[in-house]
């Protein structure tokens, strides 16, 4: 079943979301503060969250950021009584997907809700390949190529890259790199993954290439397209 996370500190609200939501066939899981809802949202167990502007303990833009920030990509619906279009401009920059202001007619909240959802199913489903620069990432016959040259990766690098180019932009620290890629918690004593992040980039970022991968000192890594 579908499931939803909604962060809402107004339990007349919630419980309207809740309602709504529930009577479209979705599974619907509410907390009432921003921490807490972080802390649920960053467990990537959602489909898509419905998010309140502002919340107690943690806004909303603070919870948005920091979700696209670590590169969880679930889906948001910022839902605020800040009505303004500089509100608005801000909340999808920070990288929410739709924006709906307070108060709202419940069928339009569902249906926002299912767009979203609609589009973030089709975009998994005709995903086939991963493109940064000239870095490409065939997803279906699990190949690379820079520069339209073959790349010849390990099953570790290759895995490495995927998470990489999934998170184009997007600093993503040792900690994440290594539960993603190695699959158990980070060990800050090994050098694994600079390691391997040194071999991809041989393969990756060669001598007359513009580098695409970055360190980011005292974060982690990013690969990004060329500044």
């Amino acid at each position: 079943m579908t499931r939803i996370l909604t962060i809402e500190d107004d339990a007349v609200t919630a419980r309207e979301i809740v309602a709504e939501l529930s009577s479209h066939g979705l599974d619907v899981d509410w907390v009432d503060n921003g921490r807490e809802g972080l802390v649920r949202a960053v467990s990537g167990d959602y489909d898509l969250i419905t998010l309140d502007r502002m919340l107690p303990e943690l806004d909303g833009l603070a919870i948005v950021t920091t979700l696209r920030t670590i590169g969880v990509s679930t889906p948001i619906l910022m839902i605020s009584a800040l009505s303004d279009v500089d509100e608005r401009v801000r909340g999808l920059r920070a990288g929410g997907d739709d924006y709906l202001t307070k108060p709202f007619a419940s069928d339009e909240m569902a249906a926002r809700v299912e767009v979203l959802l609609r589009r973030n199913s089709t975009v998994k489903e005709f995903e086939t390949a991963l493109r940064v620069a000239d870095l490409e990432l065939n997803l279906i016959s699990r190949e690379a190529s820079r520069a339209e040259q073959p790349l010849s990766l390990l099953p570790t690098e290759y895995k490495l890259l995927e998470f990489l180019m999934r998170n184009t932009g997007q600093i993503l620290s040792r900690m994440m790199i290594f539960e993603e890629v190695w699959g158990y918690h980070f060990d800050p004593g090994t050098n694994l993954i600079d390691v391997h992040i040194g071999r991809l980039r041989k393969k990756i970022d060669p001598p007359g290439l513009t580098p695409l991968i970055r360190t980011v000192r005292g974060s982690g890594y990013v690969i990004a397209e060329p500044l």
